[in-house]
């Protein structure tokens, strides 16, 4: 019998075989959905992320929501601990940060009332396989806490697994948006 940690390794990567073809074939589209989505939050703080490896890009529809209020990326601050996030706007000074995401040159610190979360895989109930590090987790649960939060998975329609190795800490998600679809929980 596996244990948890390797059916997550071997659920991880299944669906990085699966991004990393669906990424090739789609040629910088996908974002039609997130942006629909984005409209029925307008003026509120916007969670967005920038996007590495073969991550499907939000920044499309990032660029649209920012005319209308406030857009920020996840700054890593330190290992086991909550994502804090910086004011972002389309053409704004860059710096590298951890694991080869972009973060604002200069931190202006918000707090999200709606979250684009990257994943490696997602369900339908909205259960989302990351990276492993529980960053989003324990972001997720942080939001929470303060107050009202819309979480949404950003992924190709590829990696979707119907049976995802989760455990209690994994935080669902409110909806998963693809290139195809919208799915609300």
């Amino acid at each position: 019998m596996t244990t948890l940690t390797e059916r997550k390794a071997q659920a991880r990567k299944a669906a990085f075989a699966r991004r990393k073809e669906a990424h090739a074939k789609a040629s910088g589209q996908g974002t039609a959905n997130l942006s629909e989505v984005l409209r029925l939050h307008r003026g509120k703080t916007i969670g967005g992320y920038m996007p590495i490896r073969t991550e499907i890009d939000p920044l499309p529809a990032m660029a649209e929501a920012s005319k209308f209020g406030p857009v920020a990326v996840p700054v890593i601050e330190a290992e086991a601990q909550p994502l804090k996030f910086s004011r972002w706007t389309p053409g704004c000074a860059l710096r590298d940060g951890p694991f080869g995401a972009q973060v604002p040159e200069h931190d202006d610190f918000v707090e999200p009332e709606v979250l684009i979360v990257p994943l490696v895989a997602y369900n339908h109930d909205g259960g989302r396989l990351g990276y492993g590090g529980g960053f989003y987790d324990r972001t997720i649960e942080r939001l929470l806490s303060r107050g009202p939060l819309v979480t949404i998975g950003f992924a190709y329609a590829a990696q979707f697994a119907a049976d995802l190795p989760l455990e209690p800490t994994d935080q669902p998600l409110d909806m998963i948006v693809t290139e195809q679809d919208i799915w609300r929980r």
